[in-house]
């Protein structure tokens, strides 16, 4: 089926925005077959795997059903565990961020039920749940379905296989007969087909069939590193593979013009390819391209697919692809006609299980590499260099024109060996990598996050009847409450998603940023001054001297202690992480009660203090400034 623009599906004017601000264009296919339906008000069975854009496929019309004028729960969409229910929440928030009052709540197991009937006394019309906690819910009577018209159940085989049937069908049975019933579910078993028949009314069934496909003359690699090295690690492997041209893809159409702006500012050139052009202005840019003009194209998918053009060496995906089949399309721009090419993918987190999806898609194997360090880069740089060298020397050019500056230096005593090395230290200075390496990436280990072999680990069969968890399997050590609206968005004790996100304690995006917990601290910064007035008994205690251990340290201060219930390894992860710098350039970390002395290299610490800046760790604000000796 041919997938269709969201602009073409008839949603309001507050949706398709919202959907525009994600940098979306083009509905996926199960968005492209579902969505129609679902907005005439039909039940449906869809079985698309995960990555294929479900959550918006049903997200979607249950959001343009709702009318947010009535507090009472509207639509319930039911989740097999606690961290799919937070994150369809997450997709909803973003999809309501035009919608005004209407509130989503997600419900599960091992989170403090007391906060969760505080949100839900306000009223909420969207609850993404899991079945255990639900059902409590309802023994208790705090959560009503008289006016309930839409049930989703997400990853309905799943939620099968974890023992959750009985609790389906109680749910199922108790919201009003006069209903929308949506199954999505990535494959079809027996169980499945047996509850639609006696839950479903008349259902359309759609279906994403991923064709299995592979480049095979593409070796691909993969990177594990932190969101804010995407930047320097593509430069990098750009420096050391030298391809003639490469295509990099993100995401969004704001990605992408933020990162041409950025390569320009280094000095590469580049040019974006994205929804916003006009034809003339794309014409232009893939000319340049195709002549060899352009040493990078970064585009999105849905702009790419125009593009044919042979000799492309190396695709980037800057931003993991959103779905299987988009990671083929894009690598298939490379190794054309019969030669050969390269992938690089940057994965960030948790994304490393996306990997694997993708290696199991298409049966191949995607390398494990490490991103090339500034001394690999300097050693390209400066072999490339006296290449150049090589070239100018044999290439017949008159160079008897440049005698006499050599003559002049000789007559002052200068071997010519020491006016050529000169000579080659000046031009190469200007190449200079600096030499702050990136911190360095563990292998991901998938245990890390909670999540178990499907046939095993924490997931038990059948109903849990302790009322502290209903069966939520996976869902105990997990933080608490979150819910999201259209106010303010926070993670945390009290999490409510609107137009400000917060993740941890509060962490807000628009500029701030966190390390545990609440991301923002004053502009104040004055604590070199003032110290003393905080430092209570620390003060007679504190080793106070400005200078580090050793002649290349200097001393900083950092406002919080062990009794902020801080580690050092926090402070010490913080720092590398938003300033970028090696852990080689921190030294000693010597922590007090209400305060702690870190040295950093002299030649990043004014890095470190700007980068820390409204900045926090672990819930703590903090203010990083030079120490000085104490008077």
């Amino acid at each position: 089926m041919e997938t269709l623009k969201f602009e073409d599906l008839n949603l309001s004017k507050e949706v398709t925005k919202a959907v525009a601000d994600l940098g979306f264009e083009e509905a996926t296919p199960i968005q492209s077959q579902a969505i129609p339906f679902l907005l005439e008000g039909r039940d449906l069975i869809g079985q698309a795997q995960t990555g294929t854009g479900k959550t918006a496929a049903f997200g979607i019309p249950v959001i343009e059903k709702m009318d947010a004028a009535s507090k009472h729960t509207q639509a319930i969409v039911l989740c097999p565990t606690r961290e799919l229910a937070i994150q369809v929440a997450e997709g909803f928030s973003d999809l309501l961020k035009y919608k005004k009052g209407i509130k989503v709540l997600p419900v599960y197991g091992g989170q403090s039920i007391e906060r969760q009937l505080m949100t839900l006394r306000k009223g909420v019309q969207i609850i993404i749940a899991t079945p255990g906690r639900l059902m409590d819910h309802l023994d208790r009577k705090t959560i009503k379905f008289d006016n309930v018209h839409t049930v989703v159940l997400d990853e309905a085989d799943e939620m099968l296989n974890m023992g959750f049937r009985d609790d389906i069908e109680s749910i199922l049975k108790q919201v009003p007969k006069e209903r929308q019933t949506i199954f999505f579910s990535a494959t079809m078993p027996k169980a499945i087909l047996e509850l639609s028949k006696k839950y479903l009314t008349k259902p359309e069934h759609v279906k994403v069939v991923h064709k299995e496909l592979t480049v095979p003359n593409v070796e691909q690699f993969y990177y594990e590193i932190k969101p804010n090295m995407k930047l320097e690690v593509l430069t990098r492997l750009i420096d050391v593979n030298n391809p003639t041209l490469s295509l990099v893809f993100c995401n969004t159409k704001r990605t992408v013009d933020g990162l041409v702006a950025h390569l320009k500012a280094r000095g590469y050139s580049g040019e974006a390819l994205h929804g916003d052009l006009k034809q003339s202005q794309r014409d232009r840019v893939m000319d340049k391209f195709r002549a060899g003009k352009l040493d990078l194209l970064v585009a999105t998918d849905v702009a790419a697919r125009g593009i044919d053009v042979d000799d492309i060496d190396a695709v980037f995906n800057y931003d993991m692809p959103q779905d299987e089949e988009y990671y083929v399309h894009r690598i298939g721009r490379t190794a054309r006609a019969g030669r050969n090419g390269q992938s690089h993918t940057f994965v960030v987190g948790k994304e490393f299980h996306k990997i694997k999806d993708i290696e199991r898609y298409t049966k191949t194997k995607i390398v494990r590499k490490d991103a090339p360090s500034s001394e690999d880069v300097a050693t390209l740089r400066t072999s490339s260099f006296l290449d150049e060298i090589k070239k100018a020397i044999g290439d017949g050019s008159d160079l008897k024109k440049y005698d006499t500056y050599i003559e002049k230096l000789v007559a002052e005593d200068f071997t010519t060996y020491e006016i050529a090395g000169a000579l080659v230290k000046m031009l190469l200075k200007s190449t200079e990598v600096e030499k702050n390496d990136l911190p360095a990436i563990k292998e991901y280990d998938s245990s890390s996050d909670g999540r178990r072999d499907r046939k095993g680990g924490d997931r038990k069969r059948g109903r849990d009847r302790d009322r502290g968890d209903r069966g939520d399997r996976r869902e105990r050590s997990y933080g608490n409450e979150k819910s999201y609206g259209n106010s303010e968005r926070s993670y945390g004790k009290e999490k409510s998603y609107g137009s400000e996100k917060s993740y941890g304690g509060e962490k807000s995006y628009g500029g701030e940023k966190s390390y545990g917990g609440d991301k923002s601290y004053g502009k104040d910064r004055s604590y070199g001054k003032d110290r003393d007035r905080s430092f209570g008994k620390d003060k007679r205690k504190g080793d106070f001297k400005k200078s580090g251990s050793n002649a290349n340290m200097v001393r900083l201060f950092v406002n919080v202690g062990k009794k902020s219930k801080v580690g050092a390894g926090d402070i010490l992860g913080a720092i590398a992480g938003e300033s970028g710098i090696s852990g080689s350039q921190i030294g000693a970390i010597d922590m007090y009660d209400k305060f702690t002395f870190v040295e950093v290299d002299k030649k990043v610490a004014d890095t470190v203090v700007e980068s820390m800046h409204n900045n926090t760790i672990k819930g703590n604000k903090v203010a990083i400034d030079f120490a000085k000796d104490r008077e």
